[in-house]
C-alpha cells in the first residue's frame, strides 16, 4: 500500500520552503541556482504524486519537461556565474549592479 498523497505534499512543501529560504537569504549565485533547483524539484514531487494519485501519466510527463527546463536553466546560469566571477572575482550577486546601463 502506497503512502497517502498528503505525505508527498508535506515533503514538497518542505523542500519548496527550503528553496525559497535560500533564494531570500543568500547572496551567492551558486546558492541561488541550487535554491531554484530545490523549488523545481518540489514542483516535480507534486506532479508525480498527483499523477500517481489520479492514475495517469500526465504529471510524470510534465515532470520530465520540468527536468529539461532545469537542465537548460543550469547551463545558462553557470555561464552567467562564470562571467560574474571573471569580472568581479566574486560570486556575490549584489556586486554586478555596476554592469547595468
Amino acid at each position: 500500500m502506497a503512502p497517502p498523497v498528503e505525505y508527498y505534499l508535506f515533503l514538497s512543501a518542505a523542500v519548496f520552503c527550503i528553496g525559497l529560504f535560500g533564494i531570500l537569504t543568500r547572496r551567492n549565485a551558486l546558492m541561488f541556482l541550487m535554491s531554484v533547483e530545490l523549488m523545481l524539484n518540489a514542483a516535480n514531487i507534486n506532479f508525480i504524486a498527483f499523477s500517481f494519485h489520479h492514475g495517469n501519466l500526465t504529471g510524470q510527463v510534465f515532470s520530465l519537461f520540468t527536468m529539461a527546463l532545469a537542465a537548460a536553466e543550469v547551463a545558462v546560469g553557470i555561464g552567467i556565474i562564470l562571467v560574474l566571477y571573471r569580472n568581479f572575482q566574486d560570486m556575490d550577486v549584489t556586486k554586478p549592479a555596476t554592469m547595468r546601463w
